[in-house]
């Protein structure tokens, strides 16, 4: 999955709110992205309040994995602006979809959505996160979580692939997004080698 980890613009150092509004693109895309996996691997996710409740799950995952990033790098205040927008605009993303496909209320979908971070802050609060990444009991609990929103058949089943590929794998991009979002200087284009023949 290609994701935007760059600024293409002329450089200049980011405020976190830029920051955090560039990636809830990139992580709305992630956790779409492992729901599609998920469901290729057969495990059986229906299409309404199943879809969106994995999805819900996997947004606060790596909206508390960019958090985790944001203690490490940037200084308190910073990283209170960085957290709350992020979590807005990915509750905003998710709040329309849900009352889209539900034809719910968009208010109740955001409030709903933000009060699941709220408490699942605390909850994986008890986990560590460093320079390597988040602990075994980090991925753990987000399996735990994932499991409780599909049947009872694969929730024991969903632990392996998640813990193994799925989370690991979107912490990576979190990180790599983030990495390349905090640089100030743009990356020069890629250039293609050309084919050529004699």
């Amino acid at each position: 999955m290609r994701i935007k980890s760059t600024w293409f613009k002329e450089g200049r150092e980011r405020t976190p709110q830029e920051i955090s509004d560039a990636l809830s693109f990139t992580i709305s895309r992630i956790a779409d992205n492992a729901l599609k996996n998920t469901r290729k691997a057969k495990f059986e996710i229906e299409v309404g309040p199943q879809y969106l409740d994995f999805l819900g799950e996997f947004l606060a995952f790596l909206i508390l994995v960019a958090d985790r990033i944001a203690y490490r790098d940037l200084p308190a205040e910073d990283r209170a602006v960085f957290t709350g927008n992020l979590a807005n605009r990915v509750g905003e993303t998710y709040a329309e979809n849900r009352s889209r496909l539900l034809e719910q209320d968009y208010k109740e979908c955001k409030q709903r959505f933000i009060d699941l971070i709220n408490q699942r802050a605390g909850e994986y609060a008890d986990f560590g996160y460093d320079e390597k990444g988040p602990d075994y009991g980090f991925y753990r609990y987000l399996a735990y979580c994932i499991g409780n929103v599909l049947s009872e058949a694969d929730a024991n089943w969903v632990i392996d692939p998640m813990i193994s590929f799925e989370a690991p794998e979107a912490v990576q991009m979190v990180e790599k997004t983030l990495r390349g979002l905090n640089e100030a200087e743009p990356r020069k284009p890629r250039r293609r080698a050309s084919a050529g023949g004699d």
